[in-house]
């Protein structure tokens, strides 16, 4: 039996050549994907690799390109945003080209599409689909399948995320655009989805010490509202950002920075999951948030190509596909992040 192919698209941004990175460190044979064959080829020879790494040049609207480089892969990890204007046409390749698939996608409406339109043919063409497998959304899900480990009558769901000296690709800038002038957004309350305007509003979350409390913007528009609900019985799920994350200097200018200080970014993620008892918190910090977000899609992909993601085919959210708490802690012995977790998610 020949080794599993691990497919990237998008290889040529920041995120991708992360993820690239660490495939060809592990000894994985990857396929190099997205539109630039040129550039595809240079970050090749940057990464080594040798005979392992292979360029496959496909463009978003070369259905059939898409489909040739699914059909080559195992796994096939994008990491080409925004996924309001990528995500379909890769997805739909991956079911044609009856291949796995993972994403970094944060976008809510991306998230619903996902669960809306592709169970049936994923289950169909036998493959494992993990959407929102990135550091907004993704921590936030795996946080909160951890913090609600063993809680019954849970009320309310906050993943709450404190960023410093984030770095902006031009990809995230672009996404991140998309995000807040979405009047159309996507909410969880009352244990229902409610889509339409949000007015925005001031809040304070606990974090716990060195940081303290902090002046959060809430809700914002990332995807737990649609992934959260899925495997935790709630009443309601919001996300909340820190206000002093995008009022930092050359937050929106830092498109072409270098690596090193792109690496610089520091974070706290904490889920508190809330019922009539009391509250059950989860969180993970650390730094470089773009590092944790590409190891923890390699991660998910390699875990699927190897037989350990989930038992059917079909789409997941991270806390879906993997067992959170171990997932987490995981990440945690890379040197990703530093954990803490209820002792109840480490039995699941």
């Amino acid at each position: 039996m020949s080794a599993p192919l691990m497919a990237v698209y998008g290889a040529t941004g920041h995120t991708g050549r992360l993820v690239a990175a660490e495939l060809i460190a592990r000894g994985r044979d990857v396929i190099l994907a997205g539109r630039d064959d040129a550039r595809l080829r240079a970050v090749a020879e940057e990464l080594g690799g040798g005979p392992r790494v292979r360029v496959r040049q496909a463009a978003l609207d070369d259905p059939a390109a898409l489909r040739e480089l699914a059909e080559q892969a195992t796994v096939l990890i994008h990491c080409a945003g925004p996924f309001t204007h990528t995500g379909q046409a890769v997805a739909r390749a991956a079911i044609d080209g009856g291949c796995h698939y993972v994403d970094h996608g944060l976008e809510q409406h991306h998230t619903r599409w996902f669960f809306d339109a592709l169970p049936e043919p994923a289950a169909r063409a036998g493959v494992v689909m993990v959407t929102a497998m990135s550091f907004y959304g993704g921590m936030g899900d795996l946080l909160a399948g951890a913090a609600a480990a063993g809680l019954t009558g849970i009320e309310r769901v906050i993943a709450a995320y404190a960023v410093s000296r984030w770095r902006l690709t031009a990809g995230a800038k672009a996404t991140a655009e998309l995000l807040f002038a979405d009047t159309r957004r996507i909410t969880y309350e009352d244990g229902a989805e409610r889509i339409g305007y949000v007015e925005p509003r001031n809040a304070v979350f606990p974090f716990p010490p060195p940081l303290g409390p902090r002046t959060m913007i809430a809700p914002v528009p990332f995807p737990e509202v649609v992934t959260v609900p899925r495997h935790v019985r709630t009443r309601r799920v919001e996300a909340q950002l820190t206000a002093h994350t995008f009022q930092e200097e050359h937050v929106f200018t830092s498109e072409h920075v270098d690596d090193a200080t792109r690496a610089g970014s520091e974070f706290t993620v904490a889920v508190q999951v809330i019922n009539e008892h009391g509250n059950q918190a989860a969180r993970v910090s650390g730094r470089d948030l773009w590092r944790l977000s590409a190891v923890a899609s390699v991660e998910a992909a390699i875990r699927i190509a190897d037989g350990r993601g989930p038992g059917r085919p079909g789409v997941y959210s991270p806390a879906e596909a993997f067992a959170p708490g171990p997932f987490l802690r995981d990440l945690e012995r890379l040197g990703l992040c530093t954990l803490v977790l209820p002792e109840a998610a480490m039995a699941r």
